[in-house]
């Protein structure tokens, strides 16, 4: 009866695991999908940009002067860069992570625990940017 229980359970887990769920805590951790291709996990909202991380390192330093930044810190690398600001008295990070040629991530971080709301906004700032 208990190898019975355990087999429903399992099933039970995979279809929940398969269902669309918009959000699963793992290990403490809150992870969700947003619509299209934004992840909200562990308070950084993240996505990709079809852009060279140039023009995504760019367009993320005018989201942040037109969010009118201060404290504005850049650290670039080779394949990665951060840009750490207050905004509206809230810290800002962007860390922004070459993936390929034409393909750069970008994970958007404001407050200490996170603001999916907010963050949306910058990634919706730095779109704009992009296509222009």
């Amino acid at each position: 009866m208990k190898r019975n229980d355990f087999r429903i359970a399992i099933l039970l887990f995979v279809v929940f695991l398969f269902s669309g769920c918009e959000a699963l805590l793992i290990g403490g951790a809150v992870m969700g999908a947003s619509s299209g291709t934004y992840f909200f996990v562990n308070g950084e909202l993240k996505t990709d940009y079809n852009a060279p991380l140039d023009k995504v390192w760019n367009a993320s330093e005018k989201t942040v002067a037109d969010m009118r930044g201060i404290e504005v810190v850049r650290v670039k690398e080779i394949a990665q860069g951060k840009i750490t600001t207050l905004i509206n008295d809230e810290k800002v990070q962007f860390d922004i992570t070459y993936k390929s040629k034409n393909l750069t991530t970008v994970a958007i971080r404001v407050g200490i625990i996170g603001n999916k709301l907010s963050s949306q906004l910058l990634h919706d700032k730095i779109a704009d940017h992009l296509a222009k």
